[in-house]
């Protein structure tokens, strides 16, 4: 892959990500393990994404004395899903910072051509001052992402990540083509795309498995 060793693009290589990850995959996992697990991951990822906040030094009294601590530094985090299966992705990410802003960008795919229909964009206030971490199960062809992360920057954005949970070649390559800027993190980088433009070997639609809507 050319893009192997470049270091805004990083899979995760972690032996509980791996694992959890598989049991995703099997058919038989009904919605209520997947909608759980799909938490976990995004939990994991979080940790592994998170890893570079800006911190400051912050006063603070313990139980012995008054010392200076680090603390998060800056506006808070702003955590964007791509609607609808990105939901799935943002309990993990609050677990962790609880007090990040949410916004939503809404988008569904044409499944003629395959390509990303937007519909929605709220984001967060004062974007240009946050960090900004996009949330998305899946990276198939890569246009959501790239149609996202192109509106957050219209709107001023210019700090930002892109989370997933599997990944096909193809995606990863036009994401880092169009936004060579962006941190992107992957759980599972798989084989390829079929015909339909489906992850394979994938999980099929992560958010029909997520809601229930098989």
């Amino acid at each position: 892959m050319a893009y192997e060793n470049e270091p805004n693009i990083k899979v995760i290589n972690h032996p509980l990500l791996k694992h959890k990850i598989s049991i995703m995959r099997k058919k038989e996992t009904g919605t209520n393990e997947f909608r759980k697990l799909v938490e976990e991951i995004a939990i994991l990822e979080a940790y592994e994404a998170l890893s570079d906040l800006p911190t400051e030094d912050v006063e603070i009294e313990t139980p012995l004395e008054v010392s200076m601590q680090p603390m998060l530094k800056g506006k808070k985090l702003a955590i964007i899903p791509i609607l609808r299966a990105g939901l799935g992705m943002v309990s993990g990410f609050l677990s962790l910072v609880p007090s990040a802003k949410v916004g939503h960008i809404g988008m569904y795919r044409n499944e003629e051509t395959h390509e990303p229909v937007p519909y929605y964009c709220k984001l967060p206030g004062s974007i240009d001052e946050r960090t900004i971490v996009v949330v998305d199960p899946m990276l198939a062809t890569g246009g959501s992402a790239c149609d996202a992360i192109a509106q957050i920057k219209k709107q001023g954005g210019k700090n930002i990540k892109f989370v997933c949970i599997i990944a096909a070649p193809e995606g990863v390559s036009k994401l880092h083509e169009a936004h060579p800027d962006v941190q992107i993190y992957i759980g599972s980088l798989d084989r390829e795309l079929n015909d339909k433009a489906y992850i394979l070997p994938g999980l099929g639609d992560a958010g029909d498995r997520i809601f229930g809507t098989l």
